[in-house]
């Protein structure tokens, strides 16, 4: 049996808080979503033109887990960005949340698969 799921909004409002506070990343909701069950785009903005998206999916085990949307490398920013757009159009209920990461510090609680 799996553990109670928190939801969406107080998951996001979590992560802002924590990276937040850390003095080298910024974290930005950009679009919230449904409060109790949205699903969570992370875009990581390296500041330099590029960009990584990761797309929250749910592993194995049914918990919490990251896949990489925009590939394993970075893109450019305008192709985060249409990734984004393709998917709100696809999920209404998206969250997207913007970590500004110009030393590639941030790294998800969950694994990235």
């Amino acid at each position: 049996m799996t553990a109670p799921r928190l939801k969406t909004a107080v998951w996001a409002a979590a992560l802002l808080r924590r990276w937040n506070h850390h003095t080298a990343v910024v974290a930005t909701l950009v679009r919230r979503g449904d409060a109790d069950a949205g699903t969570v785009l992370l875009k990581i903005n390296r500041l330099d033109g590029t960009a990584t998206v990761l797309s929250q999916t749910v592993g194995a085990d049914g918990s919490r887990a990251w896949l990489r949307g925009t590939g394993a490398e970075a893109v450019a920013d305008a192709e985060a960005e249409a990734y984004i757009q393709r998917q709100r159009k696809r999920d209404p209920d998206l969250w997207v949340i913007e970590i500004e990461d110009k030393r590639g510090l941030f790294a998800p609680d969950e694994p990235v698969i």
